[in-house]
């Protein structure tokens, strides 16, 4: 019975993430002691008591996500005997997951992962003036059709798939003007729904170069170990754990396409039956569902969710 380990990405962040987990368990109060001395921020305190419009920042949300996620983790590790190189096949994250799991399996220090999410975020957000982008979610479309969307619209501009999430559901992020072509097509075309994603700019595209440059920089610098577990990377939905092949692919997610239900797909064909998301919000097992209906999922993010591991495992 593998397993894999899953790490949520921005928009599962909600004021009191983490809360009960600082509350309970010792060793998750250490993992957001120490982001919040190496980003020299409060930033526990943000995630417990708000405000929600400055968690939501791109530049909080980012590595508050993150702290959730090793929180779980640590909580898992101390109170279940998780032992992540023995009980996991692979881990994997959804964008700015894919830090939290490369955290996780001791590619980076957690210390490392706050200041580098810090920088992404600031880049991803200054990459584009506010306004001038926009993302699009496709309810009811495959990917093909969503391509064949994106490659129509972008006569107005940047246009491209974003993240390709499973059951349906394809994100599209641009230029603002060529995502709102983009939403027109889509209901000439058919498709079930298309609606406009209120997010503050559009990750995952070509304009985001300037924040994949900031972060070729800030990785160049960075200390990265082998993961003890194959990482599963989101622009290639294949596993890795060469520390050179990680650095180049964390470049190249900031403007590529987050390949997620090819992700969970290789990570179901190559025997993994459970699948356990470590952080804020149920997402990741949602989209499970409807990626790899055969499998089991499981969220921790609250220390009954400690618990319930204890059974799932």
């Amino acid at each position: 019975m593998a397993k894999a380990f899953i790490f949520p990405g921005q928009g599962s962040q909600a004021v009191g993430m983490g809360k009960a987990l600082f509350d309970a368990f010792q060793p998750s109060r250490a993992v957001f002691a120490e982001i919040d001395d190496a980003l020299s921020q409060p930033l526990s305190k943000l995630m417990f008591e708000g405000p929600e419009a400055e968690l939501t920042l791109t530049a909080n949300a980012q590595p508050a996500l993150m702290a959730v996620s090793l929180a779980a983790l640590r909580a898992l590790e101390a109170e279940c005997g998780l032992d992540l190189a023995r009980d996991a096949s692979f881990v994997a994250g959804h964008s700015l997951g894919e830090y939290s799991a490369l955290a996780a399996a001791g590619a980076l220090t957690i210390s490392d992962t706050a200041r580098l999410l810090r920088v992404r975020g600031d880049a991803m957000q200054k990459a584009v003036p506010v306004g001038e982008g926009a993302m699009a979610a496709l309810l009811g479309a495959d990917l093909d059709q969503a391509r064949a969307i994106a490659e129509e619209a972008a006569a107005m501009g940047v246009c491209q798939v974003a993240n390709d999430n499973g059951g349906g559901q394809v994100v599209l992020s641009g230029a603002k003007g060529a995502i709102e072509k983009a939403i027109d097509i889509a209901k000439e075309k058919g498709i079930k729904r298309a609606v406009l994603l209120p997010v503050s700019a559009p990750f995952h595209c070509a304009l985001m170069q300037p924040a994949a440059d900031a972060m070729r920089a800030a990785l160049a610098d960075a200390a990265i170990s082998a993961p003890c577990v194959p990482l599963v990377a989101n622009v290639t939905a294949q596993p890795t754990q060469d520390p050179e092949a990680i650095r180049r692919l964390l470049v190249e997610q900031v403007t590529g396409a987050v390949r997620w239900r090819e992700c969970v797909a290789y990570m179901a064909d190559n025997g993994v039956t459970k699948f356990v998301e470590c952080g804020s919000g149920k997402v990741l097992a949602g989209l499970l569902k409807r990626i790899a209906p055969q499998a089991a999922g499981l969220s921790v993010g609250a220390p009954a969710d400690v618990d319930a591991y204890r059974a799932f495992a």
